[in-house]
């Protein structure tokens, strides 16, 4: 049913949020105060036409938007957009009764991202290579993406090459694809174990294509230079497929906010810790145990840090923190934690914290809904959520990265 509404506010995945008799409509691609003509199904409303455009609405970067379902707000104004990131963050906290300051967004999109990932099927003849389109399953077909970093301007091309040579079998396919130091490293998941022959030729096209690194399922076809990242002064080589922040300048924004929190002291516990981003750096100024659950992040980490001169002394442990957090006993070890955990964040392991002695916790988030959670156990338990910095590394999206600095009393 088609129906002429007036934009209210936007929702957290930048929807237009209008009310109508029937209750909210969630208009994608409307911006508040614009009056819409909208085709209404329950809850969700199909954007038709904009009878009076908000005087935040800019032109698009890419011709692809609203089409592909990369980016939801190519369409926002940078004030508009700025807001709009830092709200969500203000209002899970809000949401979660804790009242902490919010400093402003810190842009971190940088050079772009440095990884993709492109999904391939086959489509009767030919193999479709792309994104996928936005609110569906189908697949939106690329030649360039302009929030990528220029290493990778010619990822569409490779993924299309890798693509077309795997999909004899008729599986769907994600390439991921990096861009490093020594040009771009690619996991393919999907296909299941190679055998001998393609094994082969993926190798010769990987030679052809001047691949740093190609690897399948995780498992290494053919490394022909290690594909290194920076992280601080170490040279990382990464699992393939393994855990990146999105842009390089993120990490290095991130990390810059976490070092300039770090307390006096000799001991730091880097949990969630990945590779290293945040290790390598704690490591200039104190000692660090990394601990995290992919033994194959732990071991790049390892490498890394015996092949890295001027640090302090770094020790990794695999542990699944979310089954397995450190204990208070074990926590009460280290001066300062840092912590970086998934999107589901660190409920456990916030518990544990909270019945610690440690006196400052630095929490990096993805999710601002399960930081909030993990900051009211944190609070509840004694520390004051001093700061909170969002940062926006995946400019466009709906999603917004933070940092929480979080300082204990004298009652701890």
């Amino acid at each position: 049913m088609n129906e002429i509404l007036t934009v209210d506010r936007l929702g957290q995945r930048g929807d237009g949020i209008a009310e109508a008799p029937s209750g909210s409509v969630f208009i994608p691609y409307a911006l508040p105060g614009e009056t819409v003509r909208a085709v209404v199904d329950g809850e969700r409303g199909g954007l038709v036409e904009i009878i009076v455009p908000s005087e935040s609405r800019i032109a698009a970067i890419c011709p692809l938007f609203t089409r592909c379902g990369g980016c939801a707000a190519q369409h926002m104004a940078p004030g508009l957009y700025r807001e709009w990131k830092r709200r969500q963050v203000v209002t899970a906290l809000e949401r979660a009764g804790i009242a902490a300051p919010v400093a402003e967004l810190v842009d971190a999109h940088g050079a772009g991202r440095r990884r993709v990932t492109f999904h391939a099927r086959r489509e009767g003849e030919a193999m479709v290579v792309g994104f996928m389109a936005a609110r569906s399953h189908d697949l939106i077909a690329v030649e360039h993406c302009p929030v990528l970093a220029p290493g990778l301007a010619r990822a569409p091309v490779v993924a299309g090459m890798l693509a077309s040579r795997m999909g004899g079998t008729g599986k769907p396919l994600d390439i991921q694809i990096t861009a490093s130091e020594a040009g771009l490293d690619v996991d393919i998941r999907g296909h299941g174990p190679l055998g001998d022959r393609l094994r082969l030729a993926l190798t010769q096209l990987a030679e052809r294509l001047d691949l740093a690194r190609l690897a399948n399922h995780g498992e290494i076809v053919v490394e022909r230079r290690p594909p290194l990242q920076r992280m601080g002064r170490a040279l990382v080589s990464p699992a393939p497929g393994g855990f990146l922040q999105a842009t390089a300048l993120g990490e290095e924004t991130l990390a810059g906010i976490v070092m300039a929190a770090l307390p006096r002291g000799k001991r730091a516990a880097d949990l969630f810790a990945g590779c290293g981003p945040f290790g390598f750096r704690l490591a200039e100024r104190m000692q660090v145990t990394a601990v995290e659950s992919d033994k194959a992040a732990m071991l790049a980490l390892a490498r890394a840090a015996g092949a890295t001169q001027g640090l302090k002394p770094i020790v990794t442990e695999t542990r699944d923190l979310f089954r397995r957090p450190l204990l208070e006993h074990e926590l009460g070890a280290f001066h300062v934690v840092v912590l970086d955990p998934p999107r589901a964040g660190a409920e456990a392991q916030a518990k544990r914290l909270a019945a610690s002695k440690v006196r400052d916790v630095i929490y990096v988030s993805c999710d601002a809904g399960s930081f909030a959670r993990d900051a009211a156990t944190l609070v509840a338990g004694g520390y004051a959520l001093e700061a909170v910095t969002p940062v926006d590394q995946f400019r466009y999206s709906a999603h917004v990265e933070l940092v929480g600095v979080f300082r204990r009393g004298s009652k701890g």
